[in-house]
């Protein structure tokens, strides 16, 4: 199960600064947050071996005064709900403020661990005047500075610590699969009409309370774990910016499954939301199929489906190679044909290629075109073989494997997807020094 920490507090007090001091430091953490604007709010990040994943809730806030405290306050519930640890950042050279009063008072009531951390301590001067935080009744301040990192080990130290590694022995061996998407694309519905076949095949287990709740599936030849995301359990009283709300709620799902099972709905096409989703999924490494949902609500012409289609891989280029499936939930249209797709994407993400296959076969075509020279200096690509990882890794021998550039990459990629079917599944390569 995945871990999550979330950074709260009011604006300026540095989370952002935090955050991308966690999601990118080059020490220990690992998979920065691609420069993709949609997805600057949240990242995966290591530390000592344990894996997280951190979400700045800042960066969600609409800034207009009159909503703007409702707005925090919202997301600060939100964070409490979704999240493992909280760190509540105040800021020592503004002092104590009724807004870090406020959002005290939100997470002295909750039950998860909270840290409160004063930052921009950057010098003894300013560690005399943290004292005044402790009236905010959360316990021992620990002081950072995020701009230059001092402090920032310790604090992690204590955030992992805090970490468990639950597993549920029932939920480990079936393959797992997770319905996401925004509200309203039939997520439920789906779901309804998977289980609905025969009741009698469904039994719930749930994973710690507030993780996703797993509902066995063995009829019709399948046998796997449906994955009951977030959103399909009752929304508490907080109507939030949406946005944040739907990325909160899909990490938790994302990071407890094998296949990602994205839905859209046809008559509004993938939206911006529905791509913030896709990229979660990819950044996970998890296998992903679309569904595209109320097909039947669709004016078609001659190639409708075809131009759709194109439209979603343009999209959510480059990892375009995966399943799209057009359905119609209440008509059963193509419903199973989902159900079968995930469950080869899921044997696409768990295949293993042998390294005399790769060396016979993908290196001499390899070597055939090779990368482009960099200032007059060839590269050689010697040897290839996959990693034991849980998603296909494949490591590639050379003799300059910085000069490597991301277009050659690509054409890797895309050869190993025309040899070995790979669809629906991310696929990472290395270019390592022999």
């Amino acid at each position: 199960m995945g871990n999550i920490l979330a950074l709260v507090g009011r604006p300026n007090v540095g989370k952002s600064t935090l955050f991308n001091r966690l999601t990118e430091s080059r020490d220990a953490i690992v998979d920065p947050t691609s420069g993709v604007t949609r997805d600057r709010h949240y990242g995966k990040s290591d530390w000592n071996g344990k894996e997280f994943s951190v979400i700045d809730t800042g960066g969600y806030v609409i800034n207009s005064d009159d909503i703007f405290e409702e707005e925090i306050r919202k997301q600060v519930v939100l964070a409490i709900e979704e999240s493992d640890v909280i760190c509540f950042l105040v800021d020592v050279k503004e002092g104590l403020t009724p807004l870090d009063e406020d959002v005290a008072d939100l997470l002295r009531r909750c039950n998860k661990k909270v840290f409160l951390v004063a930052n921009k301590v950057d010098n003894n001067a300013r560690m005399a005047d943290i004292n005044d935080f402790y009236s905010l009744g959360l316990g021992e301040i620990i002081c950072i500075s995020s701009i230059n990192g001092m402090g920032t080990g310790d604090l992690l130290d204590l955030i992992v610590a805090e970490f468990t590694d639950v597993v549920d022995e029932n939920a480990v061996e079936l393959p797992k699969f997770t319905i996401v998407g925004r509200p309203n694309v039939g997520k439920s519905s789906i779901i309804n009409a998977f289980i609905g076949v025969e009741r009698n095949i469904v039994t719930p287990i749930a994973g710690t309370t507030r993780d996703a709740v797993y509902t066995r599936y063995n009829s019709f030849g399948f046998d796997f774990h449906l994955v009951d995301t977030a959103g399909l359990r009752k929304k508490s009283k907080v109507y939030e910016n949406i946005e944040f709300y739907s990325v909160m709620r899909s990490i938790r799902a994302i990071e407890a499954s094998d296949v990602c099972i994205l839905m859209i709905d046809a008559t509004t096409g993938l939206e911006a939301q529905d791509l913030n989703i896709f990229s979660l999924i990819e950044k996970n490494r998890k296998g992903a199929i679309i569904v595209v949902n109320k097909w039947d609500l669709v004016e078609k012409e001659t190639n409708t489906h075809k131009e759709f289609e194109e439209k979603i891989r343009e999209k959510i280029a480059p990892f375009r190679d995966v399943p799209i499936i057009f359905t119609s939930v209440p008509s059963k249209q193509r419903i199973f044909k989902v159900l079968e797709t995930a469950n080869q994407v899921y044997k696409n993400r768990a295949k293993r290629i042998t390294t005399s296959q790769l060396n016979d076969i993908l290196l001499p075509l390899l070597s055939e075109n090779p990368p482009p020279a960099h200032k007059g200096k060839y590269i050689k690509i010697k040897y290839i073989t996959q990693l034991p990882t849980p998603y296909p890794t494949f490591v590639l021998f050379c003799n300059l494997p910085q000069y490597v550039k991301d277009p050659y990459k690509r054409y890797v990629e895309n050869k190993m997807r025309e040899l070995y079917d790979f669809s629906g599944s991310p696929i990472v390569l290395y270019f390592r020094q022999k």
